[in-house]
């Protein structure tokens, strides 16, 4: 199932924005997991920007996973959510594809992760999700 929370914001300024499109279109191992509701205020907020900057960068679709989330007794339940430790929504998490599945063992796929997680947004930034992510992504290529 798909959020219509991350339709493309059809007025997106991808010039505004150039930098950060470079950075998330300059790589290409990398999977977008985004938890969201359709019912929720900062989803709507953020997420459709969040699928525009994507779109600019040419993310192909099969590089974005979509994980509705919904409230039941004040509590997020949702694909994944206790595995990822998901609390807040929207969260967007960052993995590098993994290129060697043949090495895991039981107790490292007791999470199900498809790879390594290297950037995490949550619902409490203080910066658009595309900028935010691209600053992990650029402090990412420059740490040691």
């Amino acid at each position: 199932m798909e959020l219509d929370t991350m339709q493309p914001t059809p007025t997106f300024d991808e010039t505004a924005y150039e930098d950060t499109v470079d950075t998330l279109a300059a790589h290409d191992d990398l999977t977008y997991k985004v938890w969201g509701g359709d019912w929720c205020k900062d989803c709507r907020a953020a997420l459709p920007d969040f699928a525009a900057a994507l779109d600019a960068a040419g993310i192909p679709d099969d590089r974005i996973e979509h994980y509705p989330v919904e409230r039941e007794d004040g509590e997020k339940v949702g694909p994944l959510v206790e595995e990822y430790g998901i609390e807040l929504i929207p969260t967007i998490i960052v993995e590098r594809n993994s290129t060697d599945s043949q090495n895991s063992s039981a107790a490292d796929d007791a999470v199900e992760r498809d790879g390594d997680e290297v950037a995490r947004f949550v619902e409490e930034e203080d910066r658009p999700a595309a900028t935010f992510i691209a600053e992990q992504l650029e402090e990412l290529e420059t740490s040691p």
